[in-house]
């Protein structure tokens, strides 16, 4: 079996510790294919650094997070473009919007969302779409630039089966992870009506652990968890989880 994370932050420094030992864990575990979103300019470097120590495993996306869009955006979106047209990236990420925290750039991270989509499309490259307390907000651009060249991956996907629906029929998988598993996550109510071609798995990692692990540390090994819970949604063996989820995500990534 090969899973696919779609999304794992692997350089975070809760895994400054054992980062080898995390990652031995996933490829035996049959994680092997782990794709890293970017958050702004500073964590760059610690990306590349990271492919080259976990090349065969490590894949990497461009973008600015909605919550790290400040008064110098544009500058860190100069950094987006110089680092998308100097090297291959599998996807523009991890871009959308979030009102959870700070609601004051509002109109910046539109705009930031809306450009950020503009170059995945000008280098052919899927969207991973951040989004928190702003659905509206978020369907209001991707409706803005509704186009056959617009797809991508609705990262941790927690809406209900109406917005679901609409983000599928918007050109995007769904990324479910450990809320899938939690007792009050409730997309698990109605995963059953989505075709298991619009779902991709992920962690998230080092966040949002599924049971029985919530709370704790994710790490990308833990996918295999998310897969049985979706095993016993959709009544299918584990292996074709894996297989269909994997092979959604080529689609999407591209490798």
């Amino acid at each position: 079996m090969i899973f696919t994370d779609t999304h794992t932050h692997l350089y975070s420094s809760q895994f400054q510790e054992d980062r080898k030992e995390m990652m031995q864990r996933s490829i035996d575990a049959g994680v092997s294919r782990l794709f890293v979103p970017s958050i702004d300019s500073s964590y760059t470097q610690k990306m590349y650094d990271l492919e080259s120590q976990f090349s065969e495993n490590v894949f990497l996306m461009m973008g600015l997070h909605p919550t790290y869009v400040k008064e110098n955006y544009l500058e860190e979106l100069a950094h987006v473009e110089t680092e998308l047209a100097k090297r291959k990236f599998y996807a523009v990420g991890e871009i959308g919007m979030d009102l959870f925290w700070d609601k004051s750039f509002l109109k910046e991270q539109q705009n930031a969302f809306q450009h950020q989509i503009k170059l995945a499309k000008k280098y052919q490259l899927g969207i991973n779409i951040h989004c928190r307390d702003a659905f509206d907000e978020t369907f209001e651009v991707l409706e803005s630039e509704k186009a056959t060249d617009l797809f991508g991956i609705f990262h941790c996907f927690t809406g209900d089966s109406e917005q679901a629906q609409r983000a599928i029929s918007l050109g995007m998988k769904l990324g479910i992870g450990g809320v899938a598993t939690f007792k009050n996550g409730k997309i698990d109510q109605f995963l059953n009506e989505i075709d298991l071609q619009h779902i991709v798995l992920e962690t998230d990692s080092p966040y949002l652990a599924p049971l029985p692990y919530r709370g704790k540390r994710n790490e990308s090994s833990y996918i295999t968890l998310v897969a049985q819970k979706l095993s016993e949604i959709y009544n299918l063996p584990i292996e074709e989880i894996a297989r269909i989820t994997t092979e959604n995500s080529i689609s999407v990534f591209g490798i």
